[in-house]
């Protein structure tokens, strides 16, 4: 039997490095369960290092070896290999001869990655091995994710005069100051994170500190992305710098601390809440970005169907009673009772909210901040609301079987009840409700309408094209199509920063609580009955069809579909 490339690897495994065949079958077994090259699972067990391997592989394969920090890549190969492709496979493009392009990969063995350029590229693949950590760096370099030498190298191209730190209360402004944290250059860094988290559209800047620096992230569209690292001798200065703009004490390293700010940006004003918490390499920093024109967009803007939002319209013009809006952490739920309280913000109605924390300050609501450490609760804040006679109450969240009980007795009583609940479905918070400990018939008599929701990545429209969606997969989610019908995808663009995604629409699942569904949750009947119900008889679409409907149009892709919903 003729000796292949991975039997003479392994033997050469055993015999020059000294590994027990033990080991390598053990390897091997956990590669198959992975899915992942079997390079990977020996360096993670920690049977050869990167560099052996590396030595190892030329030698027995005869393939040359390149050390890319030392190597200058022509910037025109970006238009041959994308960095989504790059990222991809874990390869970088080294030159072009002709009709052949040379590139770097850690991974000679795996076949399928040259079968796939040459297919995405229409060109020939010749190959040179490197690191997988060499080769990632050199993505990041070449794609224009740089790891920065100097603070000054990433403040220079802003000017400490284009931002306004705007303070809503002037004398409380605490003279707390120090030459770290004052020092321009450190401001002008701070101050382009900011403004390039807002240029990206980004709904949250990550700052963590790690062993050797402190890495910035930005949450654009629901996942994070690196952005840059900033040197550790830094570090302190970047942490006091945010303390100083969001009044918090520059003292105090060893306790979680929140606070808020807000900057002037051109004639533009936005929020930003601070979170610090201490880590083993020092405190991390979560800034929210809280953009109030996101709220002015309305119900229609924020990419529900026209029969959700329809009901929702509906049932916001009740007189009193309760609407929930349900869903897991980040999908939207805030800025949804946001934008419906912004709507129904008019002279003549008293709007009380109590929350934690108040996301954004609206002119004209009555906002409390729930304080539980001064016994302050959701509870204790709605109890006292209700003596303010209110019109219409919003509950940040409904976390336990008081404020459950308090918010739905202020809604039979003649308010209005606006608040969130997580649930995974629209018919589970009405039984979620009920667990809770809050009678059946009050829950009925109260909920006008549950609205379930998520979001979903839209398509970038700049760089979006045709993709082929196998039969298989459509049958799986019950689609019957014509044969003309046309599928979407990104394929990555610098607008997108190469994710073929850009914004994001909302899903829902809009339960009309009427009396059947009353009737039936007052017999106790399961969630799972009252959305078969709801289903059959009141024509509610799930979250399911509503994506599929939107992966439809060509608004979001498959790979959308099956990541934010299953199948019921």
């Amino acid at each position: 039997m003729t000796e292949t490339l991975k039997d003479r690897l392994i033997k050469a495994l055993i015999e020059l490095k000294h590994i027990k065949k033990e080991d390598i079958d053990l390897a091997i077994s956990t590669q198959r369960q992975k899915g992942v090259g079997l390079d990977k699972i020996l360096i993670e067990k920690g049977l050869i290092t990167e560099k052996d391997l590396l030595i190892l592989l030329v030698k027995e394969l005869q393939i040359p070896s390149i050390n890319l920090s030392k190597y200058k890549i022509d910037p025109s190969l970006q238009e041959v290999v994308s960095e989504k492709i790059a990222r991809q496979y874990r390869i970088i493009p080294i030159s072009r001869l002709g009709n052949t392009i040379m590139i770097a990969l850690s991974d000679p063995l795996n076949i399928f990655i040259i079968d796939d350029l040459k297919s995405i590229t229409g060109r020939d693949i010749d190959v040179i091995m490197s690191t997988d950590s060499d080769i990632m760096k050199a993505i990041d370099n070449y794609y224009g994710v740089k790891t920065v030498s100097s603070v000054g190298e990433i403040s220079k191209d802003i000017a400490i005069e284009e931002f306004e730190i705007v303070f809503e209360d002037e004398q409380n402004n605490p003279a707390m100051t120090s030459e770290e944290g004052e020092q321009a250059p450190i401001i002008r860094m701070v101050d382009l994170i900011i403004k390039e988290a807002l240029k990206q559209r980004a709904s949250d800047i990550h700052i963590e500190p790690m062993a050797e620096n402190m890495r910035v992230r930005y949450r654009i569209d629901g996942v994070l992305q690196e952005i840059l690292n900033i040197p550790k001798e830094n570090q302190n200065a970047v942490i006091i710098r945010i303390k100083i703009m969001a009044r918090l004490d520059i003292t105090a390293f060893r306790v979680p601390q929140d606070g808020r700010f807000k900057l002037r940006v051109g004639t533009q004003e936005v929020d930003f809440r601070v979170s610090m918490l201490p880590t083993t390499f020092g405190q991390k920093v979560v800034i929210r970005v809280l953009n109030k024109k996101n709220l002015s967009v309305g119900l229609n803007g924020l990419g529900f169907s026209l029969a959700a939002i329809e009901q929702l319209k509906e049932a916001i013009l009740k007189p009193f009673g309760m609407i929930l809006v349900t869903g897991p952490t980040g999908s939207g739920k805030s800025t949804t009772l946001y934008s419906i309280i912004s709507q129904l913000n008019i002279i003549d109605r008293n709007i009380i909210t109590v929350e934690d924390p108040v996301e954004y300050l609206i002119e004209g609501l009555t906002q409390i901040q729930a304080r539980p450490d001064i016994g302050l609760t959701f509870a204790s804040g709605l109890r006292a609301i209700l003596r303010q006679s209110p019109d219409i109450v919003m509950v940040g969240e409904i976390r336990d079987a008081e404020t459950a009980d308090i918010a739905i007795k202020a809604s039979l009583t003649g308010q209005l009840v606006f608040s969130t609940l997580h649930t995974n479905d629209a018919a589970g918070a009405l039984t979620r409700l009920v667990d809770m400990g809050v009678e059946s018939f009050l829950v009925a008599s109260s909920l006008i309408t549950v609205c379930a929701q998520r979001l979903c990545r839209q398509v970038c429209p700049h760089c979006k094209e045709p993709e082929q969606v196998p039969e298989k997969v459509l049958k799986e989610l019950g689609i019957k199509v014509a044969k003309t019908t046309t599928f979407y995808h990104g394929k990555g663009c610098d607008r997108c920063r190469r994710t073929g995604y850009l914004g994001r629409l909302g899903i829902t699942e809009v339960l009309n609580v009427d009396d059947a569904i009353r009737e039936m949750l007052i017999r106790g009947c399961s969630a799972d009955e009252i959305k078969e119900y709801a289903v059959k008889n009141n024509g509610m679409m799930v979250l399911r069809d509503d994506i599929v409907q939107k992966f439809m149009q060509g608004l979001t892709s498959i790979e959308e579909v099956f990541r934010l919903t299953t199948s019921d």
